[in-house]
C-alpha cells in the first residue's frame, strides 16, 4: 500500500511539472512577449523628400519616416506629395505632418477658431487626397516654443476638434524641453499644450536635442523610449535636429563637421535629417 501511494504521489508531481512546462514549449510563433511593448523602434524626419534612392538606404536603418501633407515651415511646395505608395511599399511606417500658424497669424478668438477649422479641415482632405486611411494620426507641427497665448491654444484646439470630426486623429508636434516661464518655474510647451486639451486623446511627438537625455547623432543598439525625453506620455521622440543647435545640442556627439546628422548608410552626406524613437514602427498607424 506503501509503495502504491508513493507511485501515485511520483506521477502526479510529474503530471504538475509538465504542465508548467507546456507554455513554454509550445509558445505560437510570433506571439508577443511583455519586452516586445517596450521595444523602440527609429525613424527619420526631414522637410525635404530625400528622393527615390535613398529609400532603400535609410530603410537599412529606419522603421518609419515622416509625410508631409503641406509645404513644411520656410518652404512653398511640398516634395512628399504622391510618395505615400512608395515608402509604403519600402516598408516605413509614417509621421503624417501638417504645418501649423505662427501666433502672431491668429492674434484673437476668433480669428483662432476659423484658422483652426480651416487648417484642420485642408489637414484632413490632404490626408484622404495622399491615400491615408480614417484613423490615421495627423501632427500639426508647432514650431514656437515655451507658454503659448490663450488665442494660439484655442487654434490648436479648434484644428484637434475638426480633423476628429473628418475622422482623423489628432497628434501634435512641439517642443519638450524645459525654458523658463517665471523666475524659478520651468515649462515645456508639451505640458502647456496637454493641460489645455485634458479632454481629448493627443498623441505627443515631442523634441528634445540636449544631451542628456539625447544620445546625439548616433543610432543607439537598443533605443531609449519616448517616455526619456523629459516627458512620460510622449509616443515619439526627436532626440536629434540638422543642424546641430548651437544652445541645446552643443554637448552632443556624431554630428559631422557641418553640423548636421547623416544616416550610417549615407557615407556621401547626402540626406541629412532629423532622427526620432517610437513606440510603434508605424507612428500614424498610417501603412495600410
Amino acid at each position: 500500500m506503501r509503495f502504491l501511494l508513493l507511485c501515485s504521489f511520483f506521477l502526479c508531481a510529474l503530471c504538475v511539472s509538465a504542465f508548467s512546462l507546456s507554455p513554454t514549449v509550445s509558445q505560437p510563433s510570433g506571439s508577443q512577449t511583455a519586452s516586445d511593448h517596450t521595444h523602440a523602434y527609429l525613424g527619420f524626419d526631414r522637410n525635404i523628400y530625400p528622393g527615390d534612392e535613398a529609400l532603400p538606404i535609410l530603410r537599412k536603418t529606419f522603421s518609419f519616416s515622416s509625410y508631409w501633407l503641406s509645404p513644411p515651415p520656410g518652404e512653398k511646395t511640398n516634395t512628399w506629395s504622391g510618395k505615400r505608395e512608395l515608402l509604403r511599399k519600402e516598408g516605413f511606417g509614417f509621421l503624417v505632418l501638417f504645418r501649423g500658424r505662427e501666433s502672431g497669424e491668429v492674434k484673437t478668438s476668433p480669428a483662432a477658431m476659423e484658422a483652426g477649422i480651416k487648417d484642420g479641415n485642408e489637414a484632413a482632405a490632404a490626408a484622404n487626397s495622399e491615400g491615408f486611411a480614417s484613423g490615421t494620426t495627423i501632427f500639426i507641427d508647432i514650431e514656437e516654443g515655451g507658454r503659448l497665448s490663450p488665442d494660439y491654444l484655442a487654434y490648436i484646439l479648434a484644428w484637434f476638434e475638426e480633423l476628429q470630426s473628418a475622422g482623423y486623429h489628432p497628434g501634435v508636434y512641439c517642443s519638450g524641453m524645459p525654458v523658463e516661464d517665471t523666475p524659478g518655474v520651468t515649462i515645456t510647451t508639451a505640458d502647456n499644450i496637454r493641460s489645455h486639451t485634458k479632454s481629448h486623446d493627443i498623441t505627443f511627438w515631442v523634441y528634445n536635442d540636449a544631451c542628456a537625455p539625447s544620445p546625439g547623432c548616433v543610432i543607439p543598439q537598443n533605443p531609449p523610449p519616448p517616455s526619456q525625453s523629459g516627458i512620460s506620455y510622449a509616443q515619439i521622440w526627436q532626440f536629434v535636429r540638422s543642424p546641430r543647435d548651437k544652445e541645446t545640442a552643443v554637448h552632443c556627439s556624431g554630428y559631422a563637421r557641418n553640423g548636421h546628422c547623416y544616416a550610417p548608410g549615407d557615407a556621401a552626406h547626402t540626406w541629412f535629417l532629423d532622427m526620432n524613437v517610437a513606440t510603434s514602427p508605424d507612428p500614424s498607424g498610417a501603412a495600410r
